[in-house]
């Protein structure tokens, strides 16, 4: 455990495709306060300028200060992104380009008048399965996987012992990648191809598409994703896998369909029961392992 800042507590911070979430972190208990926590919206292709004040807008009021302490942030991040170096490697993903190339860990340091020991960077799906391994949904299981789905994918393993980035976005999937298929861009695509219209979100959709359209949407979405898990749990062999995100909060219209293509019917499904907490818990937790 890190010792140097117990009675102070941490900042754990959820950094997705559109949001900054963040609040402090009990240094003895690993629960999130409430009452500290901050949530804004990050255009996030914008220039860097912008996103950065986004991001130290909704820090700057949770960094405190006692004595010679100060608080110990710890960042869940998107990939690309070197966590060790905290440097963006973002680039063509539709969201933080311009971050490309960019010590983020140096940059956030100095606007926040904090030393850049004092912060760390940790996978976004990493932290939200840690979180859930804590005191969430797959809680003390050995051999689980933590999924997320939203403006992108995320997945995460702890089958090895230790809990990982499994990077599976990026994999070769149908005539792209998995991320393309798995995400609220796909919902987007899919929604124009058939309509002609535009469509934000999978919220919008649920609530404007016709009966036909969204059923068809939602069952090509629920094999897209059953695919993608047969090949993850071929490879892992988990006991269960927990899955976050906003997409995940539309379970019941997409579950059904992945678990009668699911080849392996041993392997229990579990929504989130943390939602960002996951995040900000197993992104603040890094700190008991620093």
């Amino acid at each position: 455990m890190n010792n140097k800042s117990p009675e102070l507590p941490y900042i754990g911070v959820d950094i997705g495709g559109s949001h900054i979430t963040a609040a402090h972190v009990g240094a003895a208990d690993l629960k999130v306060i409430k009452s500290s926590l901050i949530r804004e919206r990050v255009a996030s292709m914008e220039g860097a300028d912008v996103i950065i004040k986004s991001w130290v807008d909704a820090l700057s009021p949770l960094v405190e200060n006692k004595g010679e302490q100060t608080t110990y942030i710890g960042i869940a991040m998107p990939g690309p992104f070197d966590y060790e170096k905290g440097i963006s490697l973002m680039k063509g993903t539709k969201k933080y380009d311009s971050l490309y190339g960019l010590n983020v860990l140096e940059i956030l340091a100095e606007k926040l008048g904090i030393p850049t020991s004092h912060i760390l960077f940790r996978n976004d799906a990493e932290s939200f399965l840690h979180g859930e391994l804590a005191s969430g949904a797959v809680a003390g299981e050995k051999r689980a996987l933590g999924i997320t789905l939203g403006t992108g994918l995320g997945s995460a393993s702890n089958c090895q012992g230790k809990t990982v980035d499994s990077d599976r976005a990026f994999i070769p999937f149908k005539d792209s990648i998995a991320e393309e298929y798995i995400s609220t861009r796909w919902f987007s695509k899919r929604y124009k191809e058939l309509t002609g219209e535009d469509i934000k979100n999978v919220e919008s959709l649920l609530a404007t598409a016709e009966e036909g359209v969204k059923t068809l949407i939602f069952e090509e979405f629920g094999i897209n994703l059953a695919t993608f898990l047969n090949d993850f749990i071929a490879e892992e062999q988990p006991n269960a896998i927990v899955i976050g995100g906003n997409i995940a909060k539309t379970w019941d219209n997409f579950i059904p369909v992945v678990l009668k293509h699911l080849k392996d019917k041993n392997v229990v499904l579990k929504q989130s029961v943390m939602w960002e907490d996951a995040a900000l818990v197993g992104a603040a937790y890094s700190w008991q392992q620093a």
